[in-house]
């Protein structure tokens, strides 16, 4: 079995072991995530909840091969945290679809459908801001199969360099789906995880940036 391989299977293991905790507290939770209506799926709610899943997933199955491809203990802690935050909101996630009785996979929508509803046209559609994912759908700041297979291969330097790069395009992409959430969500506690996404993620890139700049890179635009 290779890296990747490896990383996809304890990605999955994580995100299930944190789903049936957050099913529950999430059902538990008070506030308008309690009383508002069951979300329907095509709302914004199932969109975000079904699409950053599998961008979460991503991220973790990327955070796993870099801390196979390298030993430096800065990388490989930001790397552990990444997948650790990205498994357990991913299982929130996954929980709120459960709790509504919806599809963790709608094969009759566009990815990033849910975002094109935006009244106010600052998240209208993603052309143009994502890149191609393995299972063919597009979402802001996806890295491409080639894009985790350079990273499997790299080593060392190059392996924390590559991982970083990936990981500021693909977090930016993650922090435009949120603030998506954030203004077109409508169960609470849900438009709350979309909000601490953002600022957490906001940090990590302000770190990846500084990160990559002790190693003589860039991020990629």
């Amino acid at each position: 079995m290779t890296r990747t391989h490896w990383a996809a299977v304890v990605a999955v293991v994580l995100a299930l072991l944190f789903a049936g905790a957050a099913t529950v507290a999430s059902a538990g939770g008070g506030g308008d995530s309690a009383t508002a209506a069951t979300p329907t799926a095509d709302s914004a709610d199932a969109g975000f909840a079904r699409d950053m899943a599998v961008h979460h997933q991503q991220a973790v199955e990327m955070s796993f091969i870099v801390r196979d491809g390298t030993q430096d203990e800065e990388v490989r802690r930001l790397a552990y945290d990444i997948a650790n935050t990205q498994a357990n909101q991913r299982g929130m996630m996954l929980g709120w679809l459960d709790l509504w009785g919806l599809p963790k996979v709608a094969a009759d929508r566009e990815p990033m459908a849910w975002m094109a509803g935006d009244a106010k046209g600052g998240h209208g559609g993603h052309g143009g801001t994502g890149h191609q994912a393995e299972d063919g759908s597009l979402m802001p700041g996806m890295a491409t199969k080639a894009d985790v297979e350079r990273l499997d291969k790299a080593v060392g330097k190059q392996a924390e360099i590559e991982y970083l790069q990936l990981m500021i395009v693909h977090h930016n992409g993650g922090i435009s789906m949120a603030k998506g959430c954030v203004e077109l969500c409508t169960v609470g506690a849900e438009r709350d995880l979309a909000a601490g996404m953002v600022a957490a993620q906001e940090s990590e890139v302000a770190l990846m940036v500084d990160l990559l700049h002790k190693r003589g890179a860039d991020a990629r635009s």
